[in-house]
């Protein structure tokens, strides 16, 4: 623990002190993203914003999904869709940080460690825009905000320490192995459609539902519901809070344990 404490305290303590090179790199990163299209930085946003649209025409127009829990099926939805795209995001695009900016690596003064924080902070500030739009649908639908919303920034928090921890590991194992990109891209997948985003978990048998609550997005997904539908406060689910965060931890410290050995020989494989 007082390991992971240092980790932590140093992270911090580093990005205090890089933070306006992370937001340089972070400008960096969407314009070599988007590099050479009309709209640009647009594209950010254009796209999450028309599959949401997509989605709301498929089932709220045309099969007229039902409410769950007496609420709009669409804002149930979204509450669930948004957190996953900042998550998925940010564990895709970190776990290629290193390789894309490879000519970082060979900079003694410069810590490695800060690359997968670009990418997550990118996928950050998408993010906060659709927290907006999150909560401008929920106005238009009648249901102004609440103190229960402000939950959502200890989720947020919640959500860039698991994807940090989980990107600091794959970030590092890409460099020697190019294949675990495409295997973390297939994991998210699996992921999807293993959380309850587009599904409620009572559909599933009694018996059967702890099983999917071990899966640490089932967490920030229902904390999101949590925060915007059923006005609950995380410390209520004590139990599930407990366990991830010791999930979470654990995961950062094996991911920048592994980080900090394979630091020294990635510019040799580079």
């Amino acid at each position: 623990m007082r390991k992971l404490y240092n980790i932590l305290f140093g992270l911090i303590r580093d990005i205090i002190a890089n933070r306006k090179f992370l937001w340089q790199m972070t400008l960096r990163d969407f314009k070599q993203r988007y590099l050479g299209s009309y709209l640009g930085i647009l594209w950010a946003f254009i796209q999450p914003t028309i599959t949401v649209m997509i989605f709301w025409f498929v089932f709220q127009v045309g099969f007229k999904s039902t409410p769950v829990n007496n609420f709009p099926f669409i804002l149930w939805l979204v509450c669930g869709m948004f957190p996953w795209f900042f998550l998925s995001e940010s564990i895709l695009s970190a776990t290629n940080s290193v390789i894309e900016s490879s000519f970082l690596v060979k900079k003694i003064v410069f810590r490695v460690e800060l690359l997968p924080i670009v990418k997550i902070i990118s996928a950050l500030v998408v993010h906060m825009f659709f927290i907006a739009v999150l909560l401008a649908m929920f106005a238009i639908y009648g249901y102004p905000p609440t103190i229960y919303n402000l939950q959502i920034i200890y989720y947020l928090f919640a959500m860039i320490c698991l994807s940090l921890g989980i990107s600091w590991l794959t970030s590092a194992l890409t460099v020697f192995v190019r294949d675990v990109g495409q295997f973390v891209g297939m994991i998210l997948q699996f992921g999807f459609w293993g959380t309850p985003i587009f599904w409620n978990l009572k559909m599933l048998p009694e018996q059967f539902q702890f099983l999917l609550k071990f899966n640490p997005a089932y967490y920030l997904v229902e904390g999101y519901r949590q925060s915007l539908i059923y006005r609950e406060w995380f410390w209520e689910h004590a139990y599930l809070t407990a366990y991830f965060w010791a999930l979470t931890a654990a995961v950062m410290f094996i991911g920048a344990w592994c980080f900090k050995k394979l630091r020294p020989h990635f510019a040799d494989v580079l």
